[in-house]
């Protein structure tokens, strides 16, 4: 949102722009994450001498920029391309977007409650803003729920929502990793209680942001998918949930050994 950050960025700063207008000199830029203007001179395109540039710049581009100078009085920033790196320019993307997608987040909120954004930024949004950032503290609730906000004394009314927007919007990117269980029982009750130790199993490990499925591939042989928000986690699970299964198909007379599949 607009009202986190100041009227004008700061030297040094990469800002998003739209080039509007293109002369012989230079070009115009808007200042996306601003709602102000700067000059790209000519001289701070290309490190290379610009016979016309058309060739390297044109109208409603949109690109990373440095910021050079501020002149707050005069409404003057100037703007550099040729000293943007690769890895900045990447890395300003990425967290522009970032941006959009919280402030959607937000705006999202504010229709449900019935509150203007900026208020239900002021409400909650900030205190994620601090502890995670504003766009990952969304994503904290996917995994977490609205716990997340409740404990930083966030009403739970308006921590549900929180959450309940996260969980409409947000898909978080999961690791999956996979093994192979044989475990067999030999008792009277021998299918049921590798079904128990199955599902004893995954409802142990009931979390928000895991997923843990098992498949027949030919009795008794079956495999174990762990998904999870990271590799160590999905690691770890794999693991815990494995010897779970083991253990307890073990105890009830049975017996059992895994496989990590590479």
């Amino acid at each position: 949102m607009a009202e986190r950050k100041p009227e004008y960025p700061e030297s040094g700063d990469l800002v998003v722009a739209t080039l509007e207008n293109v002369t012989d000199y230079g070009a115009y830029a808007k200042l996306d994450e601003y709602s102000k203007r700067g000059l790209l001179h000519v001289s701070e395109i290309n490190s290379s001498r610009i016979r016309n540039i058309r060739d390297f710049v044109h109208e409603n581009q949109k690109m990373v920029l440095k910021v050079l100078r501020v002149n707050a009085e005069k409404g003057h920033v100037d703007l550099s391309l040729r000293r943007v790196t690769k890895r900045e320019r990447i890395e300003k993307i990425k967290s522009w977007k970032k941006e959009r997608k919280a402030d959607a987040l937000l705006r999202g909120v504010a229709e449900k409650v019935g509150m203007p954004a900026e208020q239900v930024y002021e409400k909650a949004g900030l205190l994620l803003d601090e502890k995670y950032g504003l766009y990952e503290g969304f994503e904290k609730l996917v995994t977490d729920g609205p716990e997340v906000l409740i404990k930083l004394g966030v009403s739970e009314d308006l921590a549900n929502v929180f959450a309940q927007v996260a969980d409409e919007r947000i898909r978080l990117k999961m690791v999956k990793v996979r093994g192979t269980l044989e475990v067999r029982c030999m008792k009277p009750n021998g299918v049921k209680c590798v079904q128990e130790a199955f599902a004893n199993a995954k409802k142990s490990e009931n979390a928000r942001d895991v997923k843990i499925d098992f498949h027949v591939i030919a009795a008794p042989t079956y495999s174990l998918e762990v998904s999870a928000e990271n590799w160590k986690r999905a690691e770890e699970l794999l693991g815990k949930v494995s010897q779970e299964v083991v253990n307890a198909v073990s105890a009830s007379g049975g017996q059992g050994s895994f496989r990590r599949e590479k």
